[in-house]
């Protein structure tokens, strides 16, 4: 693979275009504004996002979405979730005929209650093995610097995931191949959700026994939405299950757990949207989507449940601990 198309030039998008080129691979990111694409050329960093980090000389950056995909043997879709469809509407009549699609975003749809792969796969009109999805332990800012890292490339073809994985393989960043593209997507989509409950957590001022039990709970409830949407229950035991988890809901570079955080800390939802600066914490959307489409399978997820009501009804972050805690006894397994 030579050629690659990154569309989304924030944080995690710039990002994985830097892995890439450090691959050895040719890239091309697109960014929204001109004036991104314009001084990630001029002055080799994106300011906006990795203001510390210099992008390499086989990395370009244009505003033109057309002169982004031509020629692109692979095209990552680096937008956040909920707006991934209407951005790849706009794309659809460049994709070079045959790319393999890779998305990056995680999260589940609102309304349509669609996977990211479903709605690339609905909206460009291609089948379900040429989209790819990567997930796992995906913090931004430890990438671009370089710190050591494994991830999952997901694709139902294995050849293609395993073309990806040659493109993006380097001293610091190991990918490996599964063909679980639900499971990793379910994974990546929740541990947001389950981040945003650590982060409030964190606000109230509990330790290290809260933390590991919204983590081990949470991955249980994601669990068995992804036992009731077929995925494998392997997935959720490896790296885009509970390595992308242990990230998101530990580390303070996570938005999503820095968001609930601010909400344990008695922030209001918008007050809290006010000091992200614009950085998107796809949990405080995904929450709902996600909690409807358990409702949809019949699948219990108190925390995803709880979250949503933080998010959306107004709940105390103090009354949803006492809604957990007070629930039903019931065995670990069920």
């Amino acid at each position: 693979m030579k050629r690659v198309a990154v569309m989304g030039a924030g944080s995690w998008g710039t990002a994985f275009a830097k892995v890439l080129a450090d691959s050895g691979t040719d890239v091309v990111l697109w960014a929204r504004r001109a004036e991104v694409a314009d001084e990630i050329t001029r002055s080799r960093v994106n300011p906006g996002y990795l203001p510390d980090t210099v992008l390499p000389a086989n990395l370009a950056a244009t505003h033109d979405p057309a002169k982004a995909l031509a020629g692109a043997e692979a095209v990552v879709l680096g937008v956040p979730s909920q707006t991934l469809r209407a951005n790849l509407a706009q794309w659809r009549s460049a994709l070079p005929a045959g790319a393999t699609l890779v998305s990056l975003a995680k999260g589940v749809e609102l309304g349509t209650l669609k996977r990211m792969s479903e709605v690339v796969r609905e909206v460009a009109g291609v089948p379900e093995d040429q989209v790819a999805v990567v997930s796992g332990p995906n913090l931004a800012k430890e990438i671009a610097a370089e710190q050591p890292t494994a991830t999952v490339i997901a694709c139902t073809d294995h050849d293609r995931a395993v073309d990806l994985q040659h493109a993006c393989s380097n001293s610091y960043f190991r990918p490996y191949t599964n063909v679980d593209v639900v499971g990793c997507e379910l994974g990546g989509a929740c541990k947001n959700v389950i981040a945003l409950a650590c982060g409030m957590a964190a606000g109230l001022g509990f330790g290290d026994n809260t933390m590991a039990s919204i983590i081990t709970r949470g991955l249980a409830e994601t669990a068995r939405m992804g036992a009731a949407l077929g995925a494998d229950p392997l997935t959720f035991a490896g790296l885009a299950g509970l390595g992308d988890l242990v990230a998101t809901c530990a580390s303070p570079l996570s938005r999503n757990r820095s968001f609930g955080e601010r909400l344990g800390r008695g922030d209001t939802v918008a007050q809290a949207q006010e000091a992200a600066h614009g950085q998107v914490a796809e949990g405080v959307k995904s929450c709902s989507s996600i909690r409807e489409l358990a409702a949809r399978i019949g699948v219990d997820m108190p925390i995803t449940d709880g979250v949503h009501r933080v998010c959306h009804d107004g709940l105390d972050p103090r009354a949803l601990t006492t809604a957990l805690l007070g629930r039903e006894r019931k065995a670990e397994r069920q």
